[in-house]
């Protein structure tokens, strides 16, 4: 017997999954030690669809005196009322008091409500599941259940379990995808179906169709179509219906539905539902569109959203330039790795697409339209991964070529021709993790504020974009001059943001003063935060000469300096604001630079003055 626990962030509930535990591990009979009166209202606790089970906190909740138990428990485990009641939780259920205590001491102490999800295994599947909720009240803690039978409504192998759900809800949100499926009646959605219909998750949603019920009256026919087919033993369904959301957005949906009977005879149906609305100029652009435009300028560097999925792919234009194919004239198909020079490499890639490996790494010559004499050399970096029954993947493209052909110009294996090679390889391999880190940590911050997460990332894109696309074309990674580099920076910001009120850029740099590649990364990052935090709250009315100015300069000793500063309204309170998200990512990203920043008084705004030096050890051996 073993006891897992685990916080489900995408659901804001502790799950305790409990493994073949028999009923001595729950119950040990043991003598009564204290006198408890009986609970009022007991005969209306007794006819209520959920246990109510009660419990008093004993020496400053270190345990909990047993008052009363549900009687579905009191008859699992054999026993009466009285076999319990008036002793220590830790006494007559050790395995309970020690799963639940930390979670029994937070609501005693703070008073607050919790939500508990257990799920009972035998021999790796899922036997039952009982939600719970604690509740202080009267100096007492409640512990309401309500039981699920798994064996109709959840036959799911333990392996379920080995998803990210993190990762699934970044590819759902920025794929406008979502998924679902339907055990007897019963629904389970992903994230990703709410982010479709424009709403939170409601109690109510694992019993009906929270999509199908919003499809407007002209294609409510296709919905009866949908389960006139599904209703077959074994039946695959395609159609496209519209929708309007709760909030009256219309959208376009494509919804793919298959049905099997299980071994008992249970029907099962799986869901995946993807938006295709097709939005027109003067509404929002979907989200992976978002994160696609960041990679708009780059004609070497391809971000790569779900491709080994045909119908709901979506390439950065950069795939276009390096297989040399117009858009409109590309068709996805597993054809493509004809095209692969390297048949090794085309043996592992079907191996990645039948689910038999789940990433490659690979750096290979592609052949543009099969020819031979039209050569290139790209890297190509894929991840796959499972969430229930869907598979998502995630993975970038790069053309080396030119790195490659001065590759092999190369006789001496000096610093810089060895860097040139092994960074393209480094930065390729960690723009899953530069992606991921930043918008978990902004999705825990700011989930109730989507957009801003869009546009805080579209902005870091835009900077990662901007060092691929110059560093690419550069052999000298210690002394790249950053005059350049803000510039670019200063410009394609202007285009990205958008600004409430009309902001000026003023950007002063110093001639000479040159920084390795490890330098410009975290100093660019940091200037994206300042720059974001200044754009979101200096400017609120819509006066003119608002100003953002940045000035950069070499202070000897190996030392550069940034202040960066604004003319608009200021900080009121500077403790609260150096504890926000945005300062943490700043301190962070200081501490990697290995500089020092200070936040100074100026007559007007506010202003940051950056310490920091102008050359790291190299971070690639």
């Amino acid at each position: 017997m073993r006891v897992e626990k685990e916080y489900m962030n995408l659901e804001g509930i502790v799950e305790i999954r409990i493994f073949n535990a028999n009923q001595k591990d729950f119950y040990k009979p043991t003598p009564k030690e204290f006198d408890i009166e009986d609970l009022e209202f007991r005969e209306l606790m007794n006819n209520i669809p959920v246990e109510i089970h009660c419990l008093i906190p004993y020496e400053e909740g270190n345990d909990f005196i047993i008052q009363r138990i549900g009687n579905f428990t009191l008859d699992k485990y054999n026993c009466a009322a009285d076999d319990v009641k008036g002793r220590l939780l830790s006494k007559l259920s050790p395995l309970f008091y020690e799963a639940l205590y930390d979670e029994l001491v937070d609501v005693y102490k703070n008073q607050i409500i919790k939500d508990i999800r257990f799920a009972y295994y035998y021999k790796n599947k899922l036997s039952k599941l009982s939600a719970a909720k604690i509740v202080f009240d009267m100096g007492k803690i409640f512990v309401t259940t309500k039981n699920i039978d798994a064996d109709s409504s959840n036959r799911v192998d333990l392996e379920y379990r080995d998803f990210d759900e993190d990762k699934n809800n970044i590819m759902e949100n920025f794929s406008q995808t979502g998924s679902y499926y339907n055990i007897n009646g019963k629904y389970t959605w992903s994230q990703g179906i709410y982010n479709i219909i424009n709403r939170a998750k409601e109690e109510s949603d694992d019993y009906f169709n929270i999509v199908f019920d919003l499809v407007i009256p002209e294609d409510k026919h296709i919905v009866n179509k949908i389960f006139d087919i599904t209703n077959k033993d074994t039946a695959l369904c395609d159609e496209i219906i519209r929708i309007k959301t709760h909030d009256g957005t219309l959208k376009t949906i494509e919804v793919n539905v298959y049905s099997y009977f299980d071994e008992t005879g249970i029907i099962i149906r799986q869901g995946m539902i993807n938006d295709i609305t097709q939005h027109s100029r003067d509404e929002l652009t979907k989200p992976v569109d978002f994160l696609l435009d960041g990679f708009k300028d780059s004609t070497k560097l391809a971000l790569l959203i779900e491709p080994l999925n045909i119908k709901q792919y979506k390439f950065s234009k950069g795939f276009y330039y390096i297989i040399e194919k117009d858009y409109g004239d590309y068709i996805h198909s597993r054809d493509i790795l004809n095209n692969i020079a390297d048949k090794d490499v085309i043996r592992r890639l079907e191996n990645l697409i039948d689910g038999e490996i789940n990433t490659i790494n690979e750096t290979f010559c592609y052949y543009v339209d099969g020819n031979p004499n039209r050569r290139k050399v790209v890297d190509l970096y894929l991840e796959r991964f499972e969430y229930g029954n869907a598979t998502h993947s995630l993975g970038f493209l790069t053309d080396i070529t030119e790195e490659r052909v001065k590759q092999e110009q190369l006789t001496a294996s000096n610093e810089n021709r060895l860097i040139l090679i092994k960074e393209i390889h480094h930065r390729v391999k960690n723009n899953l993790q530069i992606l991921s880190s930043f918008l978990n940590l902004e999705k825990r911050a700011y989930k109730n504020d989507p957009d801003l997460i869009i546009e805080h990332m579209q902005t870091r894109l835009n900077s990662l974009a901007l060092l691929h696309e110059k560093t690419y074309n550069s052999q000298d990674f210690k002394n790249i001059n950053l005059k350049d580099y803000l510039i670019d920076h200063d410009r394609k910001t202007m285009d990205v943001v958008d600004f409430p009120n009309k902001i000026e850029f003023e950007t002063y740099v110093d001639e000479n003063l040159e920084l390795s590649l490890e330098v410009i990364t975290p100093l660019l990052l940091i200037i994206d935060e300042i720059t974001m935090n200044a754009v979101k709250h200096a400017f609120p009315d819509t006066s003119s000469n608002n100003k953002i100015t940045k000035e950069i300069r070499s202070v000897g000793n190996n030392a550069a300096e940034l202040i960066i500063k604004d003319n608009g309204v200021g900080i009121g309170d500077s403790n609260n604001i150096s504890k926000n998200l945005g300062c943490e990512i700043i301190k962070s990203l200081t501490k990697q630079l290995g500089g020092k920043i200070i936040m100074f008084n100026q007559d007007k705004g506010t202003a940051y003055k950056l310490t920091f030096p102008t050359q790291m050890e190299h971070t690639i051996e």
